[in-house]
């Protein structure tokens, strides 16, 4: 059986915040505003694949209201949904996202962040689809306010064959 999900965020651009995408720290002069590190990225991927399975969204299972989320690192929540992944009977085929964000630009970050999701989700290469646009300048990506993310995420049932 596939499943297919799809996932996405958004969080405002402020300063005294790092710019956190993919689990890159990109160099930049505002970053996202959230509980957790605000990735974007990571977040859109997460929902994508809760979505898959029917689970609700990020908020459901990493509420806002719990401290022990407070800044925390994005791509350990993605490997505790990889987890649950697993333990419903799935595997990861694939996942494709975007990255929609006026400035920086992210072309030299592209890689890292793929396989930083990748590992976390114990991807081949492959397997991981990161890719960024901008919006011409127009809305709230295109006027820097913010950063949008969006992913879509395949499943299939069963165990990797070896």
């Amino acid at each position: 059986m596939i499943r297919v999900g799809i996932g996405y965020d958004v969080h405002r651009l402020v300063a005294d915040r790092p710019l956190i995408l993919g689990g890159v720290k990109i160099k930049h002069p505002l970053g996202l505003l959230g509980h957790s590190d605000a990735d974007v990225l990571v977040h859109a991927i997460m929902d994508a694949l809760l979505g898959a399975l029917a689970l609700g969204d990020i908020g459901k299972h990493f509420p806002d209201s719990d401290e022990s989320y407070k800044n925390c690192d994005s791509l350990l929540l993605l490997k505790k949904v990889g987890q649950l992944v697993a333990k419903k009977g799935y595997r990861i085929n694939n996942i494709d996202s975007t990255i929609i964000a006026q400035a920086p630009k992210l072309a030299p970050y592209i890689d890292s962040m793929a396989e930083n999701i990748g590992r976390t989700l114990a991807l081949s290469g492959d397997c991981v689809s990161v890719k960024a646009t901008t919006e011409e300048g127009l809305g709230f990506t295109g006027s820097e306010q913010g950063i949008a993310a969006n992913a879509v995420a395949s499943l299939l049932k069963g165990e990797i064959s070896k």
